[in-house]
């Protein structure tokens, strides 16, 4: 396929991969559902894309993958999940080993009655799909905001997070078990030293190392911090997995991941945006290549197959696993409950299923393709929808709680505005200490600007005439709900000339406020927008109200002697000569 075409459906697929998570939104199921469904209408079965390539899919949902599970250990904020960490660590390891045992045991059991299947591909089977998927856990708890009490959020969090790397050890060893003759108990044992210590060390060494680096060396291009990052969340899966040396590498992305989110380093922020953006993006392309990979027509011969995998894990395997590890922890059984049900898989096992049918190279008896994406869309499609309904049936909804707390998106570092004060005579803080000044909460006098000198101030210092006071306050967060946007008046704009009750806004937006000439005006109905003019709109569907039939227009604008945040607007306030 030229490669002009390979772009266009790539920039086609993502599109409609973005508008249908918006859409997933108002239809209540995971918009990972839709992806996969994306990538079987454009299938061989649908408008007619025929692809068969297992490797080079393996290959990139394996790169993708990469960036999922160092994004799921940058996330993981530790000091929400201290006081379930003992339990996240034992679901991840014991609780993951468990389920594929418990799993590949019943399944062998059912299946040798009918078919010559041996008990190490059971095995495999339970293996690949014994982690609960970070991706598809993080995405129904942040899209359906489910804030669940007892710290559960922040337990399944770190579980799902940090357990692919068990699963994939698993997978390796039984996929070694089934492509090697004569294997001993001391190679097997070697095996799993070397896949969790090379693993674990490689991670540690370059997460620390990176944390470093981070502290030390400041980097002179805009977002070089960022790509160093990025550089070395791709050295942390590929340095173990050198063949000498046989280490996790999924193991180490996740600690170096985990060291890096949960360290205090410069513009994280930075970080957290672009790696949420990568990770969206990689999620979207391996559920993609999933549904595009998979023929449906044949999917109805490992259906009952798939049925019964999915129905053992989701109603015996995981809930013997979580109950025995929980119980000691005097868990309730409401908690017992959401925690067996949020055991969801998918994509880490169907790249892990791919992997494994790479190396077996057609030694199985079942299409394990085949049958585990089967299984992962049954477990989002039935365990997805059901999660939040169910965690409101049993009583496990905190409406105190964000579950945004448990991921790491720093709201310790909440952004910080600057605002100027000019004081005069006529200012109500004019001749008062500044303990005894009333201010807005949050906001704080950093700096007294006086007869052009500068002081740190304290309670003691009373406010004079002609004092300019620096100011910090938190800065304004928009969301989803509500949006400001500025509007340039050029010279043929819609609206130049034309006054508020003329004009046309788009729904649901508001004028704020004009800049005109260095000044701002708080307009009305009748005020006339200039050419030259900006005009600030807030964009929400809330507006309910119009705004009172007045006009202020500000005082002077700024000293332009006086040096401020260059990111910050400095315009004054009507009522107390604020600039901000």
């Amino acid at each position: 396929m030229n490669y002009v075409y390979i772009l266009l459906l790539l920039g086609t697929v993502i599109a409609l991969c973005v508008f249908l998570g918006r859409f997933s939104e108002k239809l209540k199921i995971p918009s990972l559902l839709l992806f996969i469904g994306l990538g079987m209408l454009f299938g061989e079965n649908g408008i007619g894309i025929s692809f068969d390539d297992y490797d080079l899919t393996g290959v990139i949902c394996s790169v993708c993958l990469i960036f999922v599970i160092f994004y799921g250990g940058f996330g993981t904020n530790i000091k929400e999940a201290r006081p379930v960490l003992a339990q996240s660590l034992l679901l991840s390891g014991l609780g993951t080993v468990l389920t594929a045992g418990i799993t590949g045991a019943i399944v062998y059991f059912i299946f040798n009655t009918f078919t010559d299947i041996g008990w190490i591909e059971c095995m495999l089977i339970g293996s690949v799909l014994s982690s609960t998927d970070a991706a598809s856990v993080f995405n129904i708890l942040r899209t359906r905001k489910l804030g669940l009490k007892y710290n559960t959020s922040s337990l399944l969090e770190m579980e799902s997070g940090s357990n692919d790397p068990v699963s994939y050890m698993l997978t390796v060893l039984f996929t070694f078990l089934m492509t090697t003759e004569g294997f001993g108990a001391g190679e097997t044992v070697w095996l799993l030293v070397r896949q969790i210590f090379i693993g674990g060390a490689a991670g540690a060494a370059l997460g620390f190392g990176a944390v470093f680096i981070l502290r030390k060396l400041p980097f002179g291009a805009g977002q070089g911090g960022t790509i160093f990052v990025f550089a070395v969340a791709v050295l942390s899966f590929a340095l173990p997995q050198i063949p000498f040396l046989g280490g996790n590498g999924y193991l180490a992305a996740y600690i170096a991941g985990m060291i890096i989110g949960n360290s205090r380093i410069d513009k994280k922020r930075e970080l957290v945006r672009f790696f949420d953006s990568l990770t969206g993006v990689a999620q979207m392309l391996i559920f993609f290549l999933l549904g595009l990979l998979v023929t449906p027509v044949e999917l109805p011969r490992v259906m009952l197959p798939a049925l019964i995998v999915f129905g053992v894990m989701t109603l015996i395997a995981r809930p013997i696993a979580v109950t025995g590890l929980l119980l000691p922890f005097r868990t309730k059984p409401n908690k017992l409950a959401v925690v067996s049900l949020a055991g969801l898989r998918g994509v880490a096992s169907v790249v892990f299923a791919i992997s494994a049918m790479s190396e077996v190279n057609g030694g199985l008896t079942f299409d394990l393709f085949n049958l585990v994406f089967c299984v992962a869309v049954l477990s989002i499609l039935v365990q997805g929808t059901l999660l939040s309904p169910v965690s409101r049936a049993v009583g496990m909804l905190d409406s105190s709680s964000n579950v945004m707390r448990t991921f790491n998106d720093y709201s310790e570092e909440t952004d910080i505005g600057f605002v100027r004060i000019r004081v005069g005579k006529d200012h109500s803080w004019y001749g008062k200490k500044l303990k005894d000044v009333v201010m807005p909460e949050g906001f704080l006098i950093l700096l007294v600007l006086r007869n052009k000198r500068a002081f740190v101030p304290d309670g003691r210092t009373t406010v004079t005439d002609g004092d300019i006071l620096v100011a910090a306050a938190p800065a304004f967060e928009k969301n989803d709900e509500f949006g400001m946007y500025d509007e340039y008046i050029g010279e043929t704009h819609e609206w130049a000339d034309k006054s508020l009750r003329e004009i046309d806004l788009p729904k649901g937006n508001l004028v704020a406020l004009l800049r005109r000439n260095g000044k701002c005006i708080v307009p009305r109905g009748g005020t006339v927008i200039r050419k030259g003019d900006t005009v600030a709109l807030i964009k929400t569907d809330e507006i309910t109200e119009e705004r009172p039939d007045e006009i202020t227009e500000l005082s002077e604008p700024p000293d332009e002697n006086t040096t401020e945040n260059p990111d910050m607007p400095a315009e004054n306030n009507a009522n107390t000569d604020t600039e901000q």
